[in-house]
C-alpha cells in the first residue's frame, strides 16, 4: 500500500513541486479544496479527502477534514498493535505526512477594509487540528508548516532515512515544535484581534525568528532577531540588508533609534547613533545638506557609529559619508541610486563590512502598536511613544515667546530630544542637533554635558535652544543654559518651582516653552 501524504495548505509556494517529489517517491496524495484545485491543475493524480472519509464537504468547507479517517490515520501510534489494529478494524490508512498552513487570517485582518465576518471566516478550524494531531504523534508522522522545509523533507525521505521508510526522528520533533509555535501564533492573534483589547489579561507574543545573531549585548550572551508577522514595510524589521556582513544586536538595536529619529521629520534628516543615543542630527534642504551638519556636529562621537537618512541616499552625500578618517558600521535609508552604493560598497578600509540597509519606505509611525520592556519575572507593556506635537500643546510662560526661527529650532530640538536617554537635553541651532546631554542621574548634569559639546560644535551653544524631555524640578538647568547664551527653551513644564524657572528666564530674557508632554526613555 502507498503510504499517504495529506496537503492542504493557503500558501501555495512550491506545493506543486513537493507533491510531484512525493509521488515518485512512493506516497499518495490526499487533498482538499483550493489545493486539491492547484495540484490538479499542475498535471497531479490527487485523492479528495471526501473520498478517504467518505462524508463531502459541508457547511461551505468549514467541515472537511474534523473526521476519525483523517484523525485516526494521524494520532495512532504505529508501535502499538491495538492501535493498528483499529485502523484495519475501520479501514483507515496511516497518513505519513501531513503539510498544512493556516488561512491568513493575520492579513485579512490587517486589511482596513477587514470586517469582523471577514476575520471569522478566516479562523481555521480544520488546518490547526490536523496540525496538533500530526504534531503530537511525531514518533511516527512528519508535520510541514513552512514551505522553506520541503526540500529538506524530500532531502531526507532520498537519504538514509529513507531506509526506515520516513525521515528522521530529530527531524520530525524540529518540525512538530514549529507547527505546535505555528499554531500557537495563529491562536494569538485571533485572541488579540477578538478581544479588542490591547492590554487583554493574557498575552502571546507571535514574533517570527528571522536569524540568529552572533551574540548579543556581550559577547557571553545568546541572541536572535524575531519580526512580527506583517511587519509593515518602511519598519527596521522588514529592511532588506544589500551589504555588509551580519548585523549585531547593538547594531539593530542602534539602527532602530536612528530610523525612528530621522522619521519624525518631513523634510530631508540625516542622524548618527551612537549607543542609542543620537551624536548628530540635522534637517536640511537636502539629504546632502542634512548629513554634513549631523556629521560635522560632533566629529569625536560620530566614529563608529550608525547613520540613517530618511531619503535615497544619492552619490553625493555618499562622498561625503566615506571622507578619509571616516568609520561607520551601518546604515538605513530608504534606498540607495545605484552609484551611491558603489561607493559605499567600496569605501576602502570598512566598505566591505558597512551594513548597507535598505526600507523600501519611510517609517508611518502610528499610536496601534506597542513597545515591549522586560524586567525580571515579568514584562512592562506600553503603547508606543508616536505622540506628534501640535500648537495647541504649546503654551508661553515667558514674557519673551520665541522668536520664529527660534520657534522652528525648538520643534527641531523637540523631535530630537525624544529620542535621547532620559534625563535628556538636546540643544539645537539652525536646524542641526549639536549638543546632548544623555542618562545622567540628575538633569543639571545633562544639561551641562550638552553644552560642553555644543560648545565644541562649529556654530557654538550662543544663540542656540535647548529642549529637555521632562520637567526641570529647579532653575539650576535653565540657569546654566543661560550661561551658555541659550536663548530659549523647551520643556512639559508641571513642575512644583516651574515659577522659579520662568523667572529666571525673563531675568535673562530667554523664551520658554511648555509643551505639556513627556518623553522619558529608559
Amino acid at each position: 500500500m502507498n503510504r499517504k501524504a495529506l496537503l492542504s495548505v493557503s500558501d501555495k509556494t512550491g506545493v506543486a513541486d513537493f507533491a510531484r517529489q512525493l509521488i515518485d517517491l512512493g506516497f499518495e496524495i490526499l487533498s482538499t479544496g483550493g489545493t486539491a484545485n492547484a495540484l490538479r491543475e499542475a498535471g497531479l493524480a490527487i485523492t479528495d479527502v471526501s473520498q478517504t472519509t467518505g462524508f463531502p464537504e459541508i457547511m461551505d468547507g468549514r467541515v472537511k477534514t474534523l473526521h476519525p479517517a483523517i484523525h485516526g490515520a494521524l494520532l495512532a501510534r504505529r508501535d502499538l498493535p491495538e492501535h493498528m489494529m483499529t485502523l484495519e478494524r475501520h479501514g483507515i490508512a496511516p497518513i505519513d505526512i501531513v503539510c498544512v498552513n493556516l488561512y491568513p487570517f493575520q492579513k485579512t485582518v490587517a486589511r482596513p477594509d477587514a470586517t469582523l465576518e471577514d476575520a471569522v471566516e478566516n479562523i481555521d478550524i480544520g488546518g490547526p487540528s490536523m496540525l496538533r494531531s500530526a504534531s503530537k504523534n511525531f514518533d511516527a508522522v512528519t508535520v510541514v508548516v513552512d514551505p522553506n522545509d520541503y526540500d529538506i523533507v524530500i532531502g531526507e525521505l532520498k537519504g538514509a532515512a529513507a531506509a526506515k521508510g520516513s525521515t528522521s526522528l530529530e527531524t520530525r520533533k524540529r518540525l512538530a515544535t514549529k507547527a505546535f509555535a505555528h499554531t500557537a501564533a495563529y491562536d494569538a492573534a485571533i485572541t488579540r484581534y477578538l478581544s479588542g483589547e490591547t492590554f487583554p489579561d493574557s498575552i502571546r507574543l507571535p514574533f517570527e525568528k528571522i536569524h540568529d545573531l552572533r551574540y548579543g549585548e556581550n559577547p557571553h550572551q545568546r541572541a536572535a532577531f524575531y519580526r512580527e508577522p506583517n511587519a509593515a514595510k518602511g519598519t527596521l524589521a522588514a529592511a532588506r540588508q544589500l551589504h555588509g556582513i551580519a548585523l549585531s544586536f547593538v547594531n539593530i538595536f542602534d539602527l532602530d533609534g536612528a530610523w525612528n529619529l530621522v522619521n519624525e521629520f518631513d523634510e530631508p534628516a540625516a542622524c548618527i547613533v551612537k549607543h542609542a543615543n543620537p551624536c548628530g542630527a540635522a534637517k536640511g534642504s537636502t539629504l546632502f545638506e542634512a548629513f554634513i551638519a549631523a556629521r560635522d556636529a560632533d566629529p569625536v562621537s560620530r566614529f563608529g557609529g550608525i547613520i540613517a537618512c530618511n531619503e535615497k541616499v544619492d552619490a553625493k552625500t555618499a562622498e561625503e559619508i566615506i571622507v578619509k578618517g571616516s568609520l561607520y558600521h551601518a546604515i538605513i535609508a530608504p534606498g540607495y541610486d545605484d552609484e551611491a552604493l558603489e561607493l559605499l560598497q567600496n569605501r576602502s578600509g570598512w566598505g566591505e563590512d558597512l551594513r548597507i540597509l535598505e526600507t523600501g519606505a519611510r517609517l508611518s509611525p502610528s499610536g496601534d502598536y506597542l513597545d515591549f520592556k522586560r524586567v525580571s519575572g515579568g514584562l512592562l507593556i506600553q503603547d508606543a511613544d508616536t505622540h506628534k506635537l501640535s500648537e495647541a500643546d504649546l503654551k508661553v510662560p515667558t514674557k519673551r515667546a520665541p522668536s520664529e526661527t527660534e520657534m522652528r529650532d525648538l520643534l527641531f530640538a523637540w523631535k530630537c530630544v525624544k529620542h535621547v536617554k532620559s534625563n535628556a537635553i538636546a540643544i539645537a541651532k539652525n536646524g542641526v542637533l549639536i549638543g546632548v546631554g544623555a542618562g545622567q542621574m540628575n538633569r543639571v548634569q545633562s544639561v551641562d554635558l550638552a553644552i560642553k559639546q555644543a560648545l565644541n560644535s562649529p556654530d557654538g551653544a550662543a544663540k542656540g535652544v535647548l529642549a529637555s524631555d521632562a520637567f526641570f524640578p529647579f532653575d539650576d538647568g535653565p540657569a546654566a543654559a543661560s550661561r551658555a547664551g541659550i536663548s530659549a527653551i523647551i520643556q512639559p513644564g508641571g513642575s512644583n518651582r516651574d515659577a522659579d524657572s520662568i523667572a529666571l528666564c525673563d531675568r535673562e530674557n530667554m523664551a520658554m516653552v511648555f509643551t505639556g508632554v513627556r518623553h522619558f526613555r529608559h
